[in-house]
């Protein structure tokens, strides 16, 4: 056999070990956003069992604040799972979160209502959405670190982007059980009980990925392991630990979250808040709005690997650019015609619009947040970096934006996102340069390699 043929079939075992391994992550992450994402596609349903019950756009307000009150246990769950993904392994973090997250949504599917219990219906709910979010904090970091891992080195945007492909999938399958359930049940029964059955779906569906998680490849090596077991010197760190994130790798947890900022903003304001949006500022009918973003999150879900593939061959930067600056040049136009439109399939067209754009950033950010860290610390720093800003601002856009809608200022929610857009632009723009070698190619193989040696010749040859 040539040397040829057998690196053809190495590559392609590497490849079938890939795309198992990834399959099996993201299976996980999959389940994980959808737990995240039933809460707001049912709230509108729920929320008088748990809120103001007189009132609409004040038990609105409420839940959202319990949705955005979730994210301040991410840093807590991404500093736990990071730690302990960068000490015992990918696998048995990633096991763990998913077990945290199923039994949250379980408690959910059986809570008492206020009318059972009083203010207690509302405090347990606000502890399991503590808990829940404690549990996605650490899947993100966990997972984006393990699918960049499990990756091929020439494929690594291809394969990364199934992070969004499930978390967006996750928001998609939420809103799939709420047409069905919306059109096989009467609304009544739909708000009086019918919406725990989501919840105790997302239950079971994590159960299920624990079966197949405990058949997931390790991607951290066991040196890595042992020497988090080891005693250290004095003025030596630790794998995994904050002592060593923040001594020696400080400047690429502020680009991890300068990184994240816009992108987190754009992300929830375009596939989150703008379902309530297109309810309370377009008027369009709950129906309606569930169907749009259904289509609209498909096509956005089916977009990320192409974004992935095209990141293999330009590099990351240059769609994260793309992000930006559309991002700061087209939000207003596009969220302001969606708040005076009432025909349901301009504001498809708009809020596709939007996702197109949005999609420069959710395709790659995972990975090039894992690029900035080595495996000693990675899944502790892109957690970290990613939720402190999606605490600090993606979790905060429907709590603002419902508070904006109240206020009837929703032109200053438009200028908020821009402006968030705009300060990650600035990240790109200076702290990322574009095809570098990064901790990842020297660990696991070098994605630009060739690429570097051509561009190492045209210099060469213009030196000459």
């Amino acid at each position: 056999m040539s040397t040829q043929q057998t690196e053809v079939q190495s590559e392609s075992a590497q490849t079938r070990r890939a795309v198992s391994n990834i399959l099996k992550g993201s299976a996980g992450n999959l389940v994980e956003w959808y737990d995240v994402y039933v809460y707001t596609a049912f709230a509108a349903y729920f929320q008088s069992h748990f809120f103001n019950a007189t009132d609409d756009l004040q038990a609105g307000l409420e839940a959202m604040a319990v949705f955005s009150t979730s994210f301040l246990m991410r840093p807590v769950g991404a500093w736990f799972f990071g730690r302990y993904a960068d000490r015992k392994g990918r696998k048995a973090a990633l096991t763990l979160s998913v077990t945290m997250m199923s039994a949250g949504s379980f408690a959910i599917a059986i809570l008492p209502t206020q009318q059972q219990i009083g203010i207690w219906a509302m405090i347990l709910l606000v502890l399991v959405r503590l808990v829940q979010g404690f549990s996605v904090g650490g899947e993100y970091g966990t997972s984006a670190t393990y699918m960049s891992e499990a990756a091929t080195s020439k494929r690594r945007g291809f394969f990364s982007s199934f992070q969004y492909v499930t978390l967006v999938g996750g928001q998609m399958l939420a809103l799939l059980v709420l047409v069905i359930l919306q059109n096989i049940m009467p609304k009544g029964d739909l708000t009086e009980w019918g919406w725990r059955i989501p919840f105790a779906i997302g239950g079971v569906a994590a159960m299920v990925v624990l079966w197949l998680r405990r058949s997931m490849e390790e991607t951290v090596s066991a040196e890595q392991v042992e020497a988090a077991k080891r005693p250290v010197a004095a003025g030596e760190a630790q794998p995994g630990t904050m002592r060593l994130l923040f001594t020696q790798y400080w400047k690429p947890l502020l680009i991890c979250i300068g990184v994240t900022l816009g992108g987190t903003v754009a992300f929830y304001t375009y596939t989150n808040f703008i379902l309530k949006f297109m309810n309370d500022t377009s008027g369009i009918a709950k129906t309606d709005t569930s169907v749009i973003n259904f289509w609209a999150l498909f096509i956005f879900m089916l977009l990320q690997p192409v974004y992935g593939i095209i990141s293999d061959k330009v590099g990351r930067k240059p769609l994260l650019l793309w992000f930006g600056i559309t991002g700061v040049l087209f939000t207003w136009p596009l969220l302001s015609t969606l708040s005076n439109t009432k025909d349901p399939f301009t504001a498809f067209l708009l809020m596709m619009g939007g996702l197109l754009i949005v999609g420069g950033y959710t395709s790659i950010n995972a990975l090039v947040k894992a690029e900035l860290f080595p495996a000693s610390i990675r899944a502790l720093g892109v957690g970290l970096g990613y939720a402190i800003a999606n605490s600090l601002f993606g979790g905060t856009v429907p709590l603002l934006g419902a508070a904006f809608q109240k206020a009837e200022r929703v032109d200053l929610f438009f200028t908020y996102v821009t402006v968030a857009i705009a300060i990650s632009l600035v990240v790109y723009i200076f702290a990322l340069r574009n095809k570098k070698a990064t901790h990842l190619d020297r660990e696991q193989g070098d994605a630009w390699s060739q690429s570097r040696k051509d561009d190492d010749k045209d210099k060469d040859l213009v030196d000459a």
